[in-house]
């Protein structure tokens, strides 16, 4: 007997979009993704993070920090919904109307216990196949945050910042904060 082989079906922006309100979704590969809702740490955790940023960013003038839910559109197969990302002042021009219309400067992901193939592995080389400069990973157990940036077409680990120390971008400079107000 030849054993049935079920194809899986590939998902586009169009069948996205008609996903129903009462969920998050996200599109990698084709593959249609629910996000479940945040924890309650997750969001004290992203809120604090947005903050310092955005305070950072619009005290200079660099460009715009949204937040989820807000949707990336990469390409027909891959939109997704970052925790956090910012956009630089000389790329304002991919916010569209009803997405974000190429890859951010800046990618920030919180690791939930749903999450985190997602985040490290999929996200990782999705960002980095789209040209996301820099991609932060939240590590809430570890109180950590791992900053990656895109070297040679890949996402390489620049540094793992602890609760004890002063997280510094790479690419946005003057940028610090200090982890033990995040955690």
């Amino acid at each position: 007997m030849v054993p049935t082989v079920i194809e899986k079906q590939k998902y586009t922006y169009k069948d996205y979009l008609k996903t129903p309100d009462d969920n998050r979704y996200e599109l990698v590969k084709g593959e249609l993704l629910i996000t479940p809702s945040p924890t309650p740490k997750h969001q004290i955790i992203s809120g604090k993070i947005e903050f310092a940023l955005r305070r950072f960013i619009t005290d200079n003038g660099l460009g715009v920090v949204l937040y989820a839910p807000c949707d990336v559109y990469l390409d027909d197969e891959n939109v997704v919904q970052p925790d956090i990302m910012f956009i630089s002042k000389d790329r304002l021009n991919i916010i569209g109307e009803k997405n974000i219309q190429s890859a951010p400067d800046l990618t920030i992901e919180i690791i939930s216990e749903n999450s985190a193939y997602r985040d490290m592995v999929q996200k990782k080389k999705l960002y980095a196949r789209f040209g996301v400069m820099e991609y932060w990973i939240v590590i809430p157990e570890e109180e950590s945050i791992d900053i990656y940036i895109l070297k040679d077409n890949a996402c390489t680990l620049y540094k793992r910042y602890t609760i004890d120390e002063i997280l510094e971008s790479p690419s946005i400079i003057g940028l610090r904060i200090e982890l033990k107000e995040i955690f």
